[in-house]
């Protein structure tokens, strides 16, 4: 505590060498704004901006670190499209780098040349119109296999959680889409559910470090569990995704085993992690780029 009185004060006696800053609502010292964002932040937000941010700016202190609220289509404009190199990259997270190979996918990459080659990369080969026409009869295919769980539920009469279930028949495409239609070999399917669940857990949940910084540097102990959960969480990722690359690796080497005629799988058949092992020499990225790029996509 003593640590951050010292780094509140130290921050005030240099106000006066900075610019202007947006008009901000009081805070506390130390917390700065924290309290004043309640469980519905986006209300909370507009409440606050439309008292303290009549220009479409407001600055909020969450911990001891600033937060730019935008409010009106001109500021909007004026972050997003005048200034949006600035604004381009995610801050800095020691949280997301363990656990996303380095921050090097798409969602986490700094604004630069890897995340433009990153972007164009997914953009050609994997999130287009005709990618995703090629999963059509995959969507039906699970679509039956959900529709028959529901009919035999109700023939036994049984209660049906629907919201469960959409949410499986969704994990269940994209984790096809992902690796293949032989996605649920060893439970690979749960495996996903299970982990995207502690990834958004970890990536969304409280971090001490998103709000007190130096706080998190200096007394490791109060990130130690947060991190031991993430080493986990990154090493399940990691052998997870290395098994599927082998796995399409060595159908890929059996198949040329067998010739063009030994029925190998046609491009429009063809899953993520086929594209990335195509392209991965073009675009010049690594193993690690590959799984943290299939890892965001799922």
């Amino acid at each position: 505590m003593l640590l951050l009185l010292l780094q509140h004060v130290a921050s005030r006696s240099r106000k006066q060498l900075r610019k202007p800053l947006p008009p901000s609502p009081p805070g506390l010292p130390v917390i700065g704004n924290l309290l004043q964002v309640g469980d519905s932040p986006h209300v909370s937000l507009r409440d606050l901006a439309a008292k303290h941010g009549p220009g479409g700016l407001m600055l909020l202190r969450l911990g001891t670190v600033p937060n730019l609220v935008v409010s009106s289509p001109r500021a909007a404009q004026a972050v997003l499209r005048t200034h949006d190199h600035v604004f381009a990259s995610r801050p800095a997270s020691t949280l997301a780098d363990d656990l996303v190979y380095g921050s090097s996918s798409v969602g986490f990459a700094p604004y630069g040349e890897h995340w433009r080659q990153v972007r164009k990369l997914v953009t050609t080969h994997l999130f287009t119109v005709k990618k995703v026409h090629s999963y059509h009869l995959a969507r039906q295919e699970e679509v039956s296999l959900v529709i028959a769980k529901l009919r035999e539920a109700a023939a036994a009469g049984a209660e049906v959680d629907i919201s469960g279930k959409v949410n499986a028949f969704a994990n269940d495409i994209i984790c096809r889409a992902v690796c293949g239609k032989f996605f649920r070999e060893e439970g690979r399917n749960k495996l996903f559910r299970e982990l995207n669940h502690m990834t958004t857990f970890l990536l969304a949940g409280f971090n001490v470090e998103d709000y007190f910084p130096a706080l998190a540097k200096l007394l490791g102990i109060f990130t130690r569990f947060m991190s031991n959960k993430v080493s986990q969480t990154h090493e399940r990722w990691d052998m997870l995704l290395e098994e599927i690359i082998r796995d399409h690796e060595r159908r890929k080497i059996s198949e040329h085993g067998h010739g063009a005629g030994g029925g190998g799988v046609e491009q429009e058949e063809s899953d993520f992690t086929d594209v990335m092992l195509s392209v991965q020499q073009e675009y010049g990225i690594t193993r690690d780029h590959i799984k943290a790029i299939l890892m965001v996509s799922d």
